[in-house]
């Protein structure tokens, strides 16, 4: 296979979907950990076309919706300062802080701009040597090594004027996370292809022993995730708990040697908050102390922020997989990418996202029959 429809053909989809009916025999709930999976399952409707026994359990694989409300407040605080250019992805632009977002600082006069690379931000501060530019450096594995390799040539080229605001996260501790929640209810993982294929699979053989679940590493498109989806079923109906490579073409077990040498180089490992879960051990990056000076944080001293989240918004319940979006009385309603009360609907891998944009809703709970595959 090369070529992106051969993953989507409906025929294959079907013989797939056959062998998950032919293999499931009791209920089970699996967890996909990537918010690019989640819109593929809603767009495509396979959580709708899988046997009932089949619960897919959207997690918190989405980067923008975890990036905790106090970190929204700092970048806010940072980009309406006057001689600062605020560099970030767009989708970040739209995600409510306390009281306001990045569009509104724009409106109000802060230099505020989309760039599609931390590059497209270190060139700007080259331009602008008079000026402070600083980058949202956010994400989990994927992003934080390109993230990681600007800061180094920001230090290389002696580009004083270039700073990061980061929250990067990881992966498999946020999987720890949910397994210890005396609320979990999930059974087996579908690992995100692209976050392995940076670090390998080398951190899941552990998680999966312990927590005694399956762990299969897919891809994006419909075939892959319901390649994982077979995958992981057979597995829980053997008893057994192994981590699964059904992204090969793009992963490999080591991983990407060079980007993880950068990691290690530019970031330290430490605690993070996830916005709507809490903070989780060794979950996130920081800068290191060599690359001090180009943290954001430091350098515009706004490491105090505290925050409250909005008390109507469960955005939170839905990352840790505790509420499907259209369970949310919000949503739809007060809750919309207009009018957004948390990242999840405005974050373009977000689930309330993912759940608006495919799916029409006429109130709580009253989903419509998405159009499936094919």
């Amino acid at each position: 296979m090369k070529y992106i429809d051969e993953f989507q053909d409906p025929g294959l989809a079907g013989k797939l979907l056959d062998g998950i009916r032919a293999a499931v025999t009791r209920p089970w709930a699996l967890m996909e950990v990537c918010g690019g999976q989640t819109h593929s399952i809603i767009r495509h409707g396979l959580d709708q076309l899988l046997p009932e026994e089949i619960e897919l359990i959207h997690g918190p694989g989405c980067p923008v919706c975890v990036t905790p409300l106090e970190t929204i407040d700092k970048a806010l605080e940072i980009a309406s300062r006057p001689g600062v250019i605020f560099c970030s992805f767009g989708d970040m632009l739209r995600v409510p802080g306390t009281d306001r977002d990045l569009f509104r600082v724009k409106s109000e006069g802060g230099d505020v701009r989309v760039v599609y690379s931390p590059l497209d931000a270190l060139a700007l501060a080259r331009q602008n040597p008079d000026r402070e530019v600083v980058f949202f450096g956010i994400g989990f594995e994927t992003t934080a090594p390109p993230n990681a390799m600007t800061v180094y040539q920001a230090r290389k080229l002696g580009i004083s004027n270039f700073s990061m605001l980061v929250s990067h996260v990881r992966v498999p501790q946020a999987i720890e996370a949910l397994m210890q929640s005396p609320s979990c209810r999930v059974q087996a993982f579908l690992a995100a292809g692209h976050v392995c294929s940076v670090m390998g699979t080398a951190e899941y053989p552990e998680l999966a022993e312990r927590y005694r679940v399956p762990i299969v590493v897919t891809g994006f498109e419909p075939l892959d995730i319901l390649q994982g989806v077979h995958r992981a079923v057979l597995q829980l109906e053997r008893g057994e708990h192994r981590v699964e490579n059904a992204y090969p073409r793009a992963v490999r077990p080591e991983g990407n040697p060079q980007a993880q040498a950068m990691l290690r180089d530019v970031f330290e490992v430490v605690d993070r908050p996830w916005r709507g879960i809490g903070v989780i051990p060794d979950s996130g990056w920081r800068l290191s102390e060599r690359y001090r000076e180009q943290d954001a944080e430091y350098r515009f001293s706004v490491e105090g922020i505290r925050t409250v989240e909005p008390a109507e918004c469960r955005s939170g319940e839905v990352l840790q997989g505790l509420l499907k979006p259209h369970d949310c009385p919000a949503f739809g309603t007060l809750c919309t990418p207009r009018n957004p009360l948390g990242a999840t609907m405005v974050s373009s891998e977000g689930a309330c996202a993912a759940y608006y944009l495919y799916r029409r809703i006429d109130g709580p709970g009253a989903v419509k029959e998405a159009t499936p595959v094919g």
